[in-house]
């Protein structure tokens, strides 16, 4: 089995550069990418590749952090698509060969807190 982390790495690499063969290549044909906040399921490498390929604007990302187990990554993404800015956790799975089995994103949504904190928290 290959280690998951660096395949991870390859993808998130050959997503930023475009180059969507090398990102397929760390894709398990059968991969499933889940959007939870969208209720959205897309099945299948070649589904998923032409997902990213064709998704609108100018995105980009930036790996700000990679928490890796043997069975499981979890990534930590700042993005940009256009002049807004979002941050992604990504969960990752692998099979048997070591290719990417399964992506979950999570695009959480900024918010104002609610006041009567402020005593407590500083803003960023």
């Amino acid at each position: 089995m290959t280690d998951l982390r660096k395949t991870v790495e390859s993808f998130w690499a050959a997503a930023e550069a475009r180059e969507w063969d090398a990102f397929a290549a760390t894709l398990a044909e059968d991969v499933v990418y889940t959007l939870p906040q969208t209720r959205e399921r897309i099945r299948g490498r070649e589904r998923y590749v032409q997902f990213n390929r064709e998704y609108p604007g100018d995105w980009h990302l930036r790996v700000e952090r990679v928490v890796a187990e043997p069975d499981q990554v979890v990534t930590w993404l700042h993005v940009t698509v256009g002049l807004d800015e979002m941050y992604c956790i990504t969960f990752f799975t692998a099979d048997r060969e070591g290719h990417i089995a399964t992506v979950t994103d999570f695009w959480p949504e900024p918010y104002e807190p609610p006041t009567g904190r402020e005593h407590l928290a500083e803003r960023f």
